[in-house]
């Protein structure tokens, strides 16, 4: 009896170790997570320009350049535990018209193929079964309304058309602008529901992604 009552008091601080084990170990793998998770992109340079930079003249056409980047930030929870999660690709072209102190058109497109986050799994589950790039390998805003652009950093709010997993919708992405070297940065967010877009947000057990999240980009702007 007493050698039973030993042999199951062991089970049991066994089990209360396993038990803390994964509890300790989850908590460290979120805080890795979210330790890795990218800052929301910033305006590396804005305002008036000094005596010795000219601001660039920004009437015309310009094109998006080497250095930009999009991706998305979502919320995930982790075995009870609070991850955000960022995904990221340079991947990105496009083109936007400034007339008359204002953003008259633009259209930005994002290969999907090439967002990635620090675990292939995930990546591949968002490729495969989230968005199925296969079939829909880029994702699209273009410019519905024009916006004033004042290159001070402040808010301003750009209207369009997101096209996602095949299905269009009408968004509102909150940017800023400034000058960029001989060029523009323009960086901003579009909160996004994935449900609006046919897209099933993953639900594994013991990982379940919130529904909605928000599309992030900076884009660097050359002349011509």
């Amino acid at each position: 009896m007493q050698k039973r009552t030993k042999v199951l008091t062991g089970i049991g601080v066994g089990l209360v170790v396993l038990v803390v084990a994964v509890l300790v170990g989850t908590r460290l793998y979120a805080n890795w997570v979210n330790s890795n998770a990218d800052e929301a992109p910033t305006l590396s340079e804005t305002g008036a320009p000094t005596s010795e930079q000219e601001e660039p003249g920004v009437e015309g056409d310009w094109t998006v350049a080497e250095g930009s980047f999009a991706g998305y930030r979502v919320d995930e929870v982790l075995n009870g535990q609070d991850v955000t999660v960022t995904g990221r690709t340079e991947d990105v072209t496009g083109s936007v018209t400034l007339a008359g102190g204002a953003v008259t058109a633009g259209t930005i497109e994002v290969d999907l193929t090439t967002v990635a986050t620090d675990e292939s799994s995930r990546d591949q589950y968002f490729r495969s079964e989230a968005l199925r790039t296969d079939e829909f390998p880029t994702a699209t805003f273009e410019l519905t309304e024009p916006a004033e652009v004042v290159l001070d950093g402040s808010d301003l709010e750009l209207v369009g058309e997101l096209t996602v997993h095949g299905v269009s919708q009408q968004v509102t992405a909150t940017a800023q602008a400034g000058t960029s070297g001989d060029g523009l940065q323009v960086v901003g967010s579009v909160p996004i529901t994935f449900s609006d877009f046919d897209v099933q947000a993953p639900d594994l057990g013991f990982v379940v992604v919130e529904d909605a999240g928000a599309i992030e980009f900076s884009l660097e702007l050359a002349a011509g």
